[in-house]
């Protein structure tokens, strides 16, 4: 039998008490495709980091074909032909393409033209349209991500380790990576897979290892196995699919968010905003389709008081919003879920009561005579804790403590109850397992249900299909259109994301 080229034998890490892997063993052989299945916090980006040499293993061994090997640093896994292209891309962006490229790969005098004309034949190679000689700050994400495989390759790597790799895709882009990973597999190169999008996972492995509280659940070959049983390995129990949406047809008068040709300008700088009009009625879940950096987040913060808007008009069950302070559109009745709950959600040292109090402390529910109630409060965050399936110990336990997936419900539960009218999620599930997502699913179609009207915006196009009743697309801050879900094929969406206009599509 042929010898793995990789290869872990009971490997295990632990960071003080917490124990990330536990004797986790699989192993890759030649033109093999290998995906990591696993929840959030399974440990499956752990083990990778491991095998590349940002963590030492407390235990266990590894072999790179059929060696026992030490991995130190990356600098180590490199030599030995092992490459990671990381969620969070490590590019200089006033710096050109083949600069980072060759940035500490290249020793002595460099002819800036011929590294230009190697990488571009390297390029040409794997099917890479890219402008070797353009800055990286100013090329499309997706591009950038095509920017960080070239400096893998670069090093003549033979063991590519992809994390997360689709996550700021368009479904085009997607395809095109999905292709280069059989092409590359099929030259005899070892492809490690982490992903979470089980399509993907029976799109493009040969094998599928699922992981579970840091250990190996399971380890099958695609062609046995289905997205079901996968789903299953990896939460340890069945998922209920939510029921499609069924489409309503809303009339004018049950408007409850609408934007008005709203424009943010920057100064030097282009606009992040661009005449963006769109409607959310009550029992409505609308959603906004793009590439993560196409305006989301101003739309997000111009709703929200984060942002102010150069022209046009924000209204809220007719009020105009433009000159309310935040905490005016909260009183309004406008919660927000943000996409960086450590940033904007959440105060890391803070208990779970205090965190729950941070937009309501000016609330009569809270305080007594001007002070605040903290038997009241505690009492609000242990509800919370329940109604949301929290893992946590109480309302004293801080912030900091709960896994990403706890945080966030954590988060949801406090800006439910703040958006008595309008809900505003901005990728709320990115980086959740598959039970936290569930969970936050469910809620948003319970506040549906309630007749608020929900703003979703996600780079997840199955997220909006299975949630939305209708959704916009972006585009550097232009709106491309307003469709009902069911309406464009995933193709078309693609384009329109990438840019194009029906006529160019």
């Amino acid at each position: 039998m042929a010898t793995p080229v990789v290869e872990l034998k009971r490997v295990s890490k632990y960071f003080a008490k917490v124990i990330a892997n536990k004797d986790v063993s699989f192993c890759a052989y030649e033109g093999e495709v290998v995906a990591l299945l696993g929840e959030n916090g399974a440990g499956k980006s752990t083990i990778m980091k491991i095998l590349y040499g940002l963590y030492g293993a407390d235990e266990g061994t590894i072999l790179i074909r059929g060696q026992e090997t030490t991995v130190r640093s990356p600098r180590d896994a490199m030599q030995r032909g092992i490459a990671m292209v990381q969620q969070h891309f490590s590019l200089v962006p006033t710096h050109t393409v083949t600069e980072n490229i060759i940035l500490g790969n290249a020793r002595g005098r460099i002819s800036l033209k011929e590294e230009n004309q190697k990488i571009q034949a390297l390029a040409n190679r794997y099917g890479f349209d890219i402008p070797v000689e353009a800055k990286v700050g100013n090329l499309a994400v997706g591009v950038q991500q095509k920017v960080e495989i070239l400096k893998a390759l670069y090093l003549n790597t033979n063991i590519l380790i992809l994390d997360e790799p689709t996550a700021v895709l368009t479904p085009q882009e997607s395809d095109n990576l999905m292709e280069f990973i059989k092409t590359y597999a099929a030259q005899g190169n070892t492809v490690l897979f982490i992903t979470h999008k089980l399509k993907e996972v029976m799109e493009v492995a040969d094998r599928v290892v699922v992981m579970r509280d840091g250990m190996v659940a399971g380890d099958l070959r695609r062609s046995e196995t289905d997205e079901h049983k996968l789903a299953k390995l990896m939460i340890g129990q069945d998922l209920t699919a939510n029921a499609q949406p069924a489409l309503r047809e809303f009339s004018d008068e049950s408007t409850i968010l609408e934007l008005r040709n709203v424009t943010v300008e920057q100064k030097n700088q282009p606009a992040l905003l661009e005449g963006v009009s769109f409607a959310v009625h009550a029992g409505e879940i609308f959603g906004i389709a793009g590439v993560s950096g196409n305006g989301q987040d101003a739309v997000c913060e111009a709703i929200c008081g984060g942002r102010e808007i150069t022209s046009g008009e924000i209204l809220c069950n007719g009020r105009s919003l433009v000159e309310d302070t935040i905490r005016q559109r909260i009183e309004a009745g406008i919660g927000y879920v943000p996409v960086d709950r450590y940033r904007d959600g959440l105060i890391m040292d803070m208990t779970l009561s205090e965190n729950m109090l941070l937009k309501s402390s000016f609330s009569k529910h809270w305080t007594r005579h001007g002070l605040i109630d903290q038997k009241v409060l505690d009492r609000y965050t242990a509800d919370l804790i329940q109604k949301h399936q929290v893992k946590a110990t109480g309302p004293d336990e801080t912030a900091k403590s709960l896994s990403g997936g706890n945080q966030q419900k954590m988060v949801l539960g406090r800006e439910i109850d703040i958006g008595q009218k309008v809900i505003v999620f901005n990728q709320p599930t990115r980086g959740l397992d598959m039970g936290a997502v569930d969970r936050i699913h469910k809620s948003m179609l319970e506040e549906k249900e309630k007749g608020k009207g929900v703003l979703l915006i996600s780079t997840e196009l199955s997220e909006l299909f299975e949630m939305t009743d209708r959704f916009a697309i972006m585009y550097k801050g232009k709106i491309m259109g307003i469709y009902r879900n069911g309406e464009l094929s995933t193709e078309e969406i693609g384009l329109l994301m990438a840019g194009y206009t029906g006529k160019e599509a």
